[in-house]
């Protein structure tokens, strides 16, 4: 037994902050950020909303894809970089929304990573026998978290949603066939927030001190990031009875344009067969992956027995990939 994607679904805020918008915050510029990122505009969430709401509306989609209630849901995974509170979990505020008392929820914290993380997880439960109906949700509400005065930080993220279904198959020729992950804590500090936690508690010291934003090097991060996903490329299709040939499409996280198309590259890719939507929507976090999936499936780039290759990095440094056959 396996688990299959039975529905899929996402959403994004509907402000728009483009390059040019970001030319007035910042001292940076259009051209700058395109030729670094491959970032055109980025999408910015209201005030009245916060990360379960982008979460709940993602799901609401993935439900209705899977002809489910959310009443039939036993498990809820979540993950995200800025719950709606330090506790409880934001997977039980979305597991209250959709009335799925009978459920457990969860959120957990791998960054850009989380996605991969949480299926490797969901898929568990379902490979066992424990779960038949599975939620999973990457909600990123980043803008909340940024810095707008460091030019470094602030052009690159967004914030979005995305979720799946995940229910059991028994054709072993569908559904999650291998995920593998990883992290390496040598790297924590590359990408990070210090302020919040028992290291650095909330103060007026470190609000002053900008402790509570995130924090990145960019340079290191680009060099282990390539490598990361390039080793995890490579471990996911030995012995996996299939070739990169045979994947009708690659999806990797949605962070820098330079970094997907030197992963690409470095696996023998050919980019023709790489989806990207970073122009669109900048850094979603972990939200990148499944609402790229989402936009392949939904621009007919992917379609039903298509076999599509996921590829993550994120702060820990943490890194994940999947293979799917949908």
């Amino acid at each position: 037994m396996k688990a299959k994607i039975a529905g899929i679904g996402s959403y994004v805020p509907k402000k728009i902050l483009t390059n040019s918008d970001m030319e007035k915050i910042v001292d940076t510029s259009d051209e700058w950020i395109r030729k670094r990122t491959g970032i055109v505009k980025r999408r910015i969430a209201s005030d009245k909303e916060i990360t379960s709401t982008l979460a709940i509306r993602a799901a609401k989609k993935a439900l209705s894809n899977s002809n489910i209630k959310g009443q039939d849901l036993e498990l809820i995974i979540l993950s995200t970089i800025n719950p709606d509170r330090l506790f409880p979990a934001t997977a039980c505020i979305i597991q209250e929304e959709f009335s799925a008392n009978k459920a457990a929820a969860f959120d957990i914290s791998a960054t850009c990573s989380g996605f991969i993380y949480a299926i490797s997880i969901a898929e568990q439960y379902i490979r066992n026998g424990t779960y038949r109906n599975v939620l999973v949700v990457a909600s990123e509400l980043v803008s909340r978290v940024i810095d707008w005065t460091d030019r470094s930080t602030c052009v690159l993220f967004g914030d979005a949603a995305g979720a799946v279904v995940l229910q059991p198959t028994d054709n072993k020729f569908t559904g999650i066939l291998k995920v593998l992950i990883h992290s390496d804590g040598r790297y924590a500090d590359l990408i990070t927030t210090m302020g919040g936690g028992s290291l650095y508690p909330p103060a007026y010291e470190t609000i002053d001190q900008k402790l509570h934003f995130i924090k990145m090097n960019g340079k290191k991060t680009f060099k282990i990031a390539i490598q990361s996903m390039e080793e995890i490329a490579n471990k996911i299709i030995t012995g996996s009875g299939y070739k990169f040939d045979d994947i009708n499409l690659l999806i990797c996280h949605q962070a820098n344009k330079r970094i997907i198309d030197a992963v690409a590259n470095a696996i023998g890719f050919p980019q023709t067969k790489v989806y990207v939507n970073i122009d669109e929507y900048g850094n979603t976090s972990s939200a990148s992956i499944p609402l790229a999936l989402d936009e392949a499936i939904k621009h007919k780039r992917l379609k039903r027995g298509d076999l599509v290759l996921l590829l993550a990095f994120g702060g820990g440094l943490t890194c994940g990939a999947a293979l799917i056959r949908l």
